[in-house]
């Protein structure tokens, strides 16, 4: 039995099974050289790091403390460990000095800051570190003055250069004038990237492609600079107009010995943070990849690197030429990719370098495994809507049908259905990761999976993953990291509803009613038109929300008449589909049902006036409009003049006022959700008549924040 198959997670995690699913055993042994075994871990982060880290250490015999807030009480990370202290508010896992003080109180020997939205906070805070080597807690990281030299974009630019290491042409100093800055740029010649010299993750982040542009990009990369990290000081870098994000997987222990675990071909991004990754990088030449490797070894050995660490570069497709851009001093999400092409627990490896143990293979043993080894790719699932700029969403997991795990197949997943996605966090639910003999089939294989892959509740990201997969570059292996907005047009199509699909909808919400015992429900647009004693007839209406932005929403009406027990006659758009046999599972949600040309099993879920159907490996959204009547009754306002927002979210800064004139796309008001800062910015030129929220506001989703006055 592989890792790959030890590792996995089950749709449905128990708080038992979460302590016992996966078995991660790592093929190392070498424990010589062990100074000091370690029994108990303490797990400063949460979701599926959390897990994911707490089933090596159970696999090894260590017992694991983990932490949560009140948003998360009923996660599962939570629920996982008897061992389990509640820190209280929403920010909470920031607070480095309560965590130490827990795990001194519970007798932890160490402390696994895991990664995600503590990067910098903990897993990359070089104080954070220190505290705990001070407090006789071992950091199951690298040393703190490591993580101090990598966390500074430009120091870490300087030990580069000064070993080596190719850097991208940029100012790095610590002059942060504005005029000063736009001089450097000048100089550099635009594009330019504006980045965070503690940043991460994408925040604090932004590309200027004018000089006339520079000031309100810096402005925005600063402020959300402050905002995530406390610290606004940013470095201004060529930007490479056809890049590919390249990563290399390291490893050091305390002996002096390191290695590099092969390459992570990162391009397909969005917002500047990652979605796909593979291994190894498609097109590499084997010289530029094993150049690559020597490196990254090389910017590790520079700082005394010890355990895990991540060195990133930009490979600019046009020259073939590669530049570092940072060192990333802990695990990284992606790492399953890697342990699927070498075999390895990395978790296991980062607790045997704690312990004082030397690294368990060399670098010719890891070369050798990697070239026996296959294609590992990795998809991340966010709760999230790509058609509207892939902002993040929230809410319950009504329904979560996982694809079959096998040794090829994995899944590290920090929700189940049931669960709450909060608004407060990291909006991603789970990484689908398989690997294939090559590339091919291992495009294959994620495609497969990706269409069993179901979840009905918040909008994922689902549906875009299997676009990628199929579009024609992608196979072909030619990413950048603009991969996304260059093929827009294809990754983003409109959607085409088939008539069996609205078919099944409507027959789902017959059975519904059958059960529930009532002829029609309210939340149904239409009503009972004639029935005999026994049976019904119904026309329902829905509206179509699965497309892009653009989508004209088009309206459906479907007539449904029972003739008999579970036999239906169905009217859609003109198609008559006449003595269909249609039954429905009430636990799984899925109607099967035999037409005369094919039998068809659909996954129907409703939440509220959303439908969600799941049939041939396609997912559709639908709404079901409310009647005018029934909107008065509920109190809803007309919301056509308003700008609403787009998440939960809170709200950072207002640009304009009442009275103000706008144009189309002046920013209007400034949100944050889950770490991630928004402008949003005016649909229309108009007139404000009202701004409806202030700063520090908390708004839901669907809130009016800005409002325009009528127009004639």
């Amino acid at each position: 039995m592989t890792l790959s198959s030890l590792l996995r997670i089950t749709p449905r995690l128990t708080p038992t099974a979460a302590r016992r699913t996966s078995r991660a055993v790592s093929s190392a042994t070498n424990t010589s050289n062990t100074t000091k075994s370690l029994d108990s871990i303490l797990i400063a982060n949460r979701g599926e790091i959390a897990l994911r880290v707490g089933r090596t250490a159970a696999e090894r015999g260590i017992r694991v403390t983990t932490l949560y807030t009140d948003p998360d009480s009923r996660s599962q990370h939570a629920l996982s460990s008897p061992f389990a202290f509640n820190l209280g508010s929403v920010s909470a896992y920031l607070d480095g000095d309560r965590i130490i003080e827990i795990a001194k109180k519970e007798g932890c020997q160490a402390i696994h800051p895991g990664y995600g939205f503590l990067d910098v906070q903990l897993s990359e805070n070089s104080a954070f570190a220190q505290k705990c080597t001070e407090a006789g807690l071992v950091f199951i990281g690298p040393p703190y003055k490591a993580i101090e030299d990598m966390g500074d974009k430009s120091r870490s630019k300087e030990i580069m250069t000064a070993a080596g290491v190719p850097c991208v042409p940029g100012y790095h100093g610590q002059n942060q004038d504005p005029a000063f800055l736009e001089e450097q740029a000048d100089e550099i010649t635009y594009p330019v990237l504006i980045k965070a010299v503690k940043g991460g993750g994408g925040k604090g982040m932004r590309i200027a492609s004018s000089k006339a542009e520079f000031q309100a990009q810096l402005e925005s990369a600063k402020s959300e600079a402050m905002n995530s990290f406390g610290d606004d000081n940013v470095l201004v870098e060529k930007y490479i107009t056809t890049p590919r994000h390249i990563e290399v997987q390291v490893f050091a222990d305390k002996h002096g010995n390191s290695v590099a675990l092969g390459e992570r071909d990162c391009s397909i991004q969005r917002r500047h943070q990652k979605v796909l990754e593979e291994s190894p990088a498609p097109h590499l030449p084997d010289a530029t990849r094993k150049d690559l490797w020597a490196k990254a070894r090389a910017a590790a050995e520079a700082v005394g690197y010890e355990g895990a660490g991540t060195v990133e570069f930009i490979f600019d497709n046009d020259s073939g030429n590669f530049y570092f851009m940072e060192m990333n001093t802990r695990l990284q999400v992606e790492h399953p990719v890697t342990e699927m092409v070498t075999g390895q627990d990395l978790v296991h490896w980062q607790i045997l370098v704690a312990e004082g143990a030397k690294l368990p293979l060399t670098q010719e043993e890891v070369e050798e495994r990697i070239a026996q080894s296959g294609h590992g790719i990795e998809a991340r699932i966010y709760a999230e809507n790509p058609d509207k700029g892939f902002i993040p969403d929230s809410g319950r997991l009504l329904h979560v049908r996982t694809p079959a795990t096998s040794e090829e197949i994995r899944i590290d997943a920090g929700f189940v259905e049931g669960d709450d996605v909060s608004a407060h966090y990291d909006p991603m639910i789970a990484k689908l990761i398989v690997r294939g003999a090559n590339r091919e089939e291992a495009l294959r294989k994620l495609a497969a999976a990706l269409e069993e892959y179901e979840i009905a509740g918040p909008v994922t990201n689902i549906e875009f993953l299997k676009a990628v997969c199929k579009s024609p570059d992608f196979i072909a292996g030619e990413v950048e990291t603009g991969y996304i907005e260059k093929h827009r047009e294809e990754l983003f199509p409109p959607k085409i509803i088939e008539e069996e699909v609205l078919a099944q909808v409507a027959m789902a919400c017959m059975h519904r009613d059958s059960v529930s015992g009532v002829r029609f429900s309210a939340g149904v647009a239409g009503s009972t038109v004639g029935f005999t004693p026994s049976y019904q007839e119904r026309q329902l209406l829905f509206t179509e929300t699965t497309g892009p932005v653009s989508s004209d929403g088009s309206t459906f009406s479907v007539r449904v008449q029972q003739t008999a027990d579970d036999t239906f006659n169905v009217e859609v758009g003109g198609r008559v589909f006449e003595q269909v046999v249609s039954r429905m599972d009430p636990t799984s949600h899925i109607v099967t049902s035999f037409f005369a040309h094919t039998r068809l099993d659909t996954t129907v879920v409703r939440d509220e006036d959303t439908i969600i159907a799941f049939q041939r490996g396609t997912q559709y959204r639908l709404t079901v409009p409310r009647a005018k009547w029934m909107e008065k009754a509920l109190g809803l306002k007309d919301v056509k003049n308003s700008v609403l927002a787009p998440m939960p979210c809170k709200v950072l800064r207002v640009e304009v006022q009442a009275g103000d004139v706008v144009e189309k796309d002046q920013p209007l008001v400034v949100i944050e959700s889950m770490k991630m800062e928004t402008v949003i910015r005016s649909p229309q030129q108009g007139t404000i008549a009202r701004v409806v929220h202030k700063e520090g506001d908390q708004c839901k989703s669907g809130t009016p924040l800005v409002e325009f006055t009528e127009s004639e």
